[in-house]
């Protein structure tokens, strides 16, 4: 993330006005917010969505702006809006297999994750060989466990790691579905794996930021929470 934003700002220290490093800067901020990458994802939030108002001013029909605001407001408590701003971005270009990712798991968060599998399984069809479905397998396990079908979680995740064992947040989320089926074991070897990926990753870390109000997702979140904690992740 840090190498991808040295080169968008070089590339805006030779054309300032160039609105793809523009919105390239934006999206590393929303992508550490996101990915919970820091402990502080507020500020990186804060910054990406000043960056993004004053980008879509300008340049009102720039698709992947308006997914990149969505992905901010999806992760600040807001993301009504950002379904908003996911069709926003279809009606723009309905080949942009990330606004469907965002759209489903936009529905997860305010209580309608029966709907999540279907957009992000769009956005596989669009780009089946895409480089980040790692990522919608993971989204879609987390449906899964906000539904309460930590099987079906658990075997999402895996495919998650099967195409890339280099996230960390994939063997979290693993961890956590293991231990609601009473696989503490394999829950730690997973929660090892992760930690060994991203050594800073703490309880703490997750819980400093609210998401969504909706009860069943925070329910999930504090039994996910329980869970790693008993499956070796540390708490600060």
């Amino acid at each position: 993330m840090e190498r991808a934003k040295a080169y968008f700002e070089r590339a805006l220290s030779l054309d300032p006005g160039n609105i793809e490093a523009l919105v390239g800067l934006a999206s590393v901020d929303a992508a550490i917010g996101s990915n919970f990458l820091a402990d502080d994802v507020g500020a990186y939030f804060t910054a990406a969505e000043a960056r993004l108002i004053d980008i879509l001013s300008k340049s009102p029909r720039h698709a992947w702006a308006h997914l990149c605001l969505a992905i901010v407001q999806a992760f600040t408590n807001r993301a009504a809006l950002a379904i908003g701003e996911c069709e926003q971005a279809l009606a723009l270009n309905r080949n942009l297999p990330d606004a469907h990712l965002m759209l489903g798991l936009s529905k997860l968060f305010i209580g309608r994750g029966v709907e999540t599998e279907a957009h992000i399984q769009e956005a596989v069809r669009l780009s089946p060989r895409d480089s980040r479905t790692y990522r919608w397998m993971s989204n879609i396990g987390l449906a899964k466990q906000v539904l309460g079908v930590d099987d079906e979680a658990i075997l999402w995740f895996r495919r998650c790691i099967e195409a890339n064992r280099s996230y960390a947040a994939g063997h979290f989320m693993l961890a956590a579905s293991l231990v609601a089926v009473g696989s503490l074991e394999e829950a730690r070897a997973a929660t090892r794996a992760g930690l060994a990926l991203d050594p800073t990753f703490t309880i703490r870390r997750l819980k400093r930021w609210r998401i969504t109000d909706d009860p069943t997702f925070l329910a999930t979140a504090k039994r996910n929470f329980q869970a790693l904690l008993a499956a070796g992740l540390p708490k600060e």
